[in-house]
């Protein structure tokens, strides 16, 4: 397979962080955590360059146009993280054609392993696309409006989702077009994709490949940073 494009969607605040600075722009070891991603994604033989998707008032982006020899371009996201996704798939280069498989993956996971992407890339590219995910192993409750644990739910079957997420350009488009227009907040695009009839794949990655949410989640990052990058 052609070496692929990844979209990042960092248009959006963070808000679960805290203060005025975009999460994805936070320190991390020294540095912006969305640096330590797009570090990670860029050094992968599989992807052929980056796509990012910034907020229209962004005065934080580094101005940054490669690493590691691989281009970056960005390009204007919106409100909703689908928004963000679909301009960054119309905004690809022109050779990236409509069948051709795009990564997605979240600004805010920068502990992605590279035997993780490979291991999607070669599982997911047989049929409808897929996405990273790991089996729900914890007990699994459903609470009430109290916080008070009324049942135990089944977790056979239940996979939490990670990214990145692989599809076909235009097939991703026009699903995140379709719940767009009707009225549907997508939260991943494997959902969108599910909606248009598809069943993208699961694969089973690292847990680790975390995605930094609250402020306490950063400690953990740099604690997996260093191990991720020694296991591959």
């Amino acid at each position: 397979m052609a070496p692929l494009w990844c979209v990042i969607p960092a248009a959006g605040r963070g808000t679960r962080v805290g203060g005025d600075c975009p999460k994805q722009y936070l320190p991390l070891a020294g540095r912006a955590l969305i640096l330590h991603t797009l570090e990670r994604l860029a050094a992968h033989p599989r992807i052929a360059g980056l796509m990012v998707s910034l907020a229209a008032d962004d005065g934080h982006w580094p101005g940054i146009d490669n690493l590691g020899g691989k281009m970056v371009l960005t390009t204007i996201g919106g409100g909703e993280r689908a928004d963000s996704v679909l301009a960054g798939l119309r905004a690809l280069p022109t050779e990236v054609a409509q069948q051709d498989f795009v990564l997605v993956h979240d600004a805010a996971r920068p502990c992605i392993r590279a035997a993780d992407v490979e291991r999607l890339v070669d599982h997911a590219s047989a049929g409808d696309g897929g996405l990273l995910g790991a089996p729900l192993r914890d007990t699994l409750k459903r609470a009430d409006e109290s916080q008070r644990s009324i049942s135990t739910e089944p977790r056979e079957q239940r996979w939490r989702a990670f990214t990145p997420q692989m599809f076909r350009r235009g097939q991703l488009v026009a699903a995140l077009e379709a719940a767009t227009r009707a009225g549907v907040v997508v939260s991943d695009e494997a959902m969108a994709m599910e909606r248009a009839g598809y069943a993208p794949r699961l694969v089973e990655g690292a847990e680790d490949n975390i995605k930094v949410t609250t402020a306490a989640d950063f400690a953990l990052a740099e604690f997996l940073l260093t191990r991720t990058a020694r296991c591959g």
